[in-house]
């Protein structure tokens, strides 16, 4: 593919968000919740592991510890035998307790709705507080994670490695209200089709948009 200018770019970005987005029209996180603050935990413990492991572990976390005033008072260890089964389940129980500490002590027990305020509690960085804004408080946001950046930089929309970089490409290439669901939507097709070892390019609806589809 030939060098493309900024516009033409915004135009191509603008193709691959529409196909997306008839290839998964109904964007929902699959992280299961029922309130903004299991939404926040799940995705805590989302980092480096599947979400339907996550979504195993919750139920029985969820009902021990209902709310973060309850979470907040919780033995480490006793948080540690709720998620063993996760990766880094040490390190997420001790994020866990802080941040519903942080939250008890500051935001009254409630999920807070900024970016600057979410980055602030244990366990949280940019891609996590983007989930949380985007999907509890319908702030757009892009989302960055392993499938996305990988997907980001396959499609030519950046040549960045770190995920703030690639975030702010992205932002610039799209307009605000598509930020959250071109992010989840490139997230998704990640997993189904352009997978990071061998990418089904044949059946990629993206194939003629895509400057890697032909390596």
């Amino acid at each position: 593919m030939k060098p493309e200018t900024i516009q033409e770019k915004k135009r191509r970005i603008q193709a691959i968000a529409e196909r997306l987005a008839g290839s998964f029209p109904n964007i929902r996180v699959p992280l299961h919740h029922r309130n903004h603050y299991e939404l926040l935990v799940a995705t805590i413990l989302s980092a480096q592991c599947t979400d339907e492991a996550v979504n195993q572990a919750t139920p029985g976390l969820f009902r021990r510890y209902p709310t973060p005033e309850r979470l907040s008072r919780a033995a480490g260890r006793d948080i540690e035998k709720l998620i063993r089964r996760l990766g880094l389940f040490r390190s997420k129980a001790r994020s866990l307790k802080k941040c519903a500490e942080r939250l008890v002590k500051t935001y009254n027990g409630e999920v807070p709705s900024t970016m600057e305020e979410l980055t602030g509690l244990a366990g949280v960085g940019r891609k996590t507080a983007n989930v949380i804004l985007g999907n509890a408080f319908g702030v757009p946001g892009i989302v960055v994670d392993t499938h996305c950046k990988r997907l980001s930089r396959r499609l030519g929309l950046t040549g960045e490695q770190e995920p703030e970089k690639i975030e702010r490409d992205l932002m610039r290439l799209l307009p605000s209200e598509l930020w959250s669901g071109f992010s989840h939507r490139l997230i998704f097709h990640g997993r189904k089709t352009c997978h990071a070892r061998k990418p089904d390019c044949p059946s990629c609806n993206l194939s003629d948009l895509c400057p890697s589809a032909e390596r």
